[in-house]
């Protein structure tokens, strides 16, 4: 709401302090747990957009800056996770072939891309595989998993899609190819052949690991490269090399997270803002041609 009122010392999330017409914007106010005693815990449009979301006036100070490390779960409260950590490791330590099977949308290619240059940093070249949308549709195709293991591929990894892909993961099974499922959709309570269905919408999830339901694929799969990374170390492969810092990845996490529309709160919030910090920097080649193909003049930010 704009007022000619004086302007006040509210802090704006896009910094701007006046409409168009010149005018001052005031916070109109809305319904939160605290009510009037709201006032007390400041007046910022930030701190009243919080409380009317439902944040606690203690949580207040840790979402209004959101850091990695105050919302990051330990990864193995998750369903598979070691499973999965152990089987990608393994892949690596006996040089397998693997192959990422992403998804066509925003979610899945960054979920690909992330698993990709997690790999290279860990010295392993993966390769990759995109469904076509209009020959292929949504999902793995049994088809297509089976082809990949007559190329060679030992293990198959499938990010943003795959929880409901029974047949598919059947035919895979058969042809001696193990599949890894990383996803965020809802799942069925029968369980895909899969070596690991990592998932947070899992219907045996507890609730510790079903409170993250909100992620996309590409925040799954960046739990997945912590609990690989951990992995790895306990076995000694840092021994003799730098561990990669996976920081690095969080732009693709924060680009595929506000992609797919995932709520921003929790977990996401600490990702998309610490992404768009790693965004802002450009190490990522593509990532800094998408930024200059949208005419972008200044780095984003996540209030």
């Amino acid at each position: 709401m704009a007022t000619t009122a004086p302007t006040s010392n509210f802090t704006f999330v896009c910094g701007v302090d006046r409409s168009l017409g010149g005018r001052s914007w005031r916070w109109r106010g809305g319904r939160n747990q605290y009510g009037d005693a709201a006032a007390g815990l400041g007046d910022d449009i930030l701190t009243q957009l919080l409380l009317a979301r439902g944040v606690t006036r203690d949580d207040l100070d840790r979402q209004r800056d959101p850091k990695l490390a105050a919302f990051l779960p330990d990864p193995s409260i998750f369903q598979d996770m070691e499973v999965a950590a152990e089987r990608l490791a393994q892949a690596i330590l006996t040089r397998e072939k693997v192959t990422i099977y992403g998804d066509y949308d925003v979610d899945g290619a960054t979920s690909a891309a992330l698993l990709i240059r997690l790999f290279r940093m860990l010295g392993h070249e993966a390769d990759y595989y995109i469904p076509d949308r209009l020959l292929e549709g949504y999902g793995p195709s049994g088809d297509a998993l089976v082809k990949l293991g007559e190329e060679g591929s030992s293990l198959v990894v499938t990010v943003d899609c795959g929880a409901m892909a029974h047949e598919a993961l059947a035919a895979a099974r058969d042809a001696g190819v193990d599949v890894i499922v990383i996803d965020h959709h809802k799942c069925s309570p029968e369980r895909p052949a899969a070596v690991a269905l990592v998932n947070p919408n899992r219907l045996d999830e507890a609730d510790e690991a079903a409170a993250h339901g909100h992620l996309a694929a590409v925040g799954v799969a960046f739990l997945v490269a912590i609990a690989l990374v951990r992995k790895l170390r306990e076995s000694g492969y840092f021994a003799d090399r730098k561990e990669p810092d996976l920081r690095g990845l969080l732009d693709l996490v924060a680009l595929g997270t506000v992609a797919d529309v995932a709520a921003l709160h929790g977990l996401n919030r600490a990702f998309v803002s610490q992404g768009l910090k790693v965004m802002a920097k450009r190490a990522n080649t593509g990532m800094s041609a998408l930024i200059d193909a949208s005419r972008l003049t200044r780095a984003p930010v996540c209030s």
